[in-house]
């Protein structure tokens, strides 16, 4: 990932700052915890694998752990999607990698242009937003650019793979435009699948700010046999910021990352905040870029987005390589250094993450040294 620093505008400078417009609260439902952060209950940074496979493709973004054992995928292994070439061009990466915990890695799919099974402009650039669903169902964004720039970046879609890394069927409209992250949540044979847009009129503002970034809400029908089926959507978020530029690709909302309550936790990178929107799974309208949870403090142009067990918010920071860890409270009660790499340290190192199974730690990826690592 390119450096960001540079051109992220930060709104907000403290964690007790309110944005214009926007209430300051805590999340629906949210206590303050009672007990220890999460993080702090790790003291030891462990390279699981490089994350490179044999066609060079650098930049690993996306973090999605398998839960169930299908075809090719293995329960507890970790699944990473890359997003340059090897060529190390932006929106050209074609891979995704799986990694067991003893640092075994295989390729799971590698992604052309002419296996696409539908509609998906652009082409192939893997994204952020890489999840598993029961049945080995693997979905994946593409925001493609032919020259490793934002100037020729596409929609793209989203790309459905099956157990064995086959693409079945790719996912266009409904709002889909520059898939960048995403999240899923599963009940029964219904699985929602929340993505984040960040191509939404940031092409033509040539590098200016716009504040049309968008969550997206998709309701999947899912069959054992059949390719999960959309059966249902609508814009739940909208308003973000967003942010091409020839160094930084594109900067716009990120991390998604849903608690028990139905709750949707969002990555405002552009704005250096964290913002929820109530009542995801169900809500028929937007709620704009929701409730600010926090912002500034220790945060520092956040990415990646998880939920910890206990309920609180991890995000890793695209500046200065700290993962950062707030309570549903809005409270920020821990930090720690996951890479030290470059000048200033950790600059433009990290971005997907997630919890290990069993509460073991949280992986992420380091995208300085092209490796997939453990917080344990």
């Amino acid at each position: 990932m390119s450096l960001l620093n540079r051109f992220v505008t930060t709104a907000v400078a403290a964690a007790s700052v309110t944005a214009a417009g926007l209430a300051m609260g805590p999340a629906a439902g949210a206590t303050p915890t009672s007990g220890s952060p999460f993080i702090s209950h790790f003291h030891q940074l462990a390279t699981i694998a490089s994350t490179v496979p044999r066609n060079g493709d650098v930049n690993p973004y996306g973090v999605a752990v398998v839960r169930h054992s299908r075809g090719r995928l293995h329960r507890g292994d970790v699944l990473v999607s890359n997003f340059n070439s090897k060529a190390n061009l932006q929106g050209t990466g074609t891979t995704i990698v799986e990694i067991s915990p003893s640092g075994q890695r295989t390729l799971f799919a590698h992604i052309t242009k002419s296996q696409l099974n539908g509609s998906c402009p652009g082409g192939v650039g893997l994204t952020t937003a890489l999840v598993t669903l029961h049945g080995g169902w693997v979905i994946v964004g593409s925001l493609p650019s032919t020259d490793g720039t934002a100037a020729t970046s596409k929609a793209g879609c989203l790309i459905v793979l099956d157990s064995h890394g086959s693409v079945r069927e790719t996912i266009t409209g409904h709002g889909i435009n520059g898939p960048w992250d995403a999240a899923a949540v599963q009940r029964g044979r219904t699985a929602y699948l929340f993505v984040t847009n960040v191509l939404n009129g940031t092409v033509a503002a040539k590098g200016n700010v716009v504040h049309r970034g968008t969550v997206v809400r998709l309701r999947l029908r899912l069959s054992r046999y059949r390719a999960p089926r959309v059966v249902g959507s609508a814009k739940i978020g909208s308003g973000f910021s967003e942010q091409t530029n020839s160094t930084t690709f594109v900067v716009g909302p990120t991390g998604l990352g849903l608690n028990r309550a139905g709750t949707l936790y969002v990555a405002d990178t552009g704005q250096n905040r964290i913002t929820w929107i109530p009542n995801a799974l169900t809500r028929r309208t937007s709620a704009g870029t929701g409730m600010v949870l926090t912002s500034g403090g220790r945060l520092s142009a956040p990415l990646g987005l998880a939920v910890a067990p206990g309920g609180d918010v991890l995000t890793v920071n695209g500046n200065n390589g700290l993962i950062v860890e707030t309570t549903p409270a809005g409270v920020q009660v821990a930090k720690r250094l996951l890479d030290s790499s470059g000048s200033p340290k950790g600059n433009g190192a990290l971005f997907g993450l997630a919890v290990a199974p069993h509460r073991a730690g949280v992986y992420y990826v380091d995208d300085a040294a092209n490796t997939l690592r453990l917080l344990h």
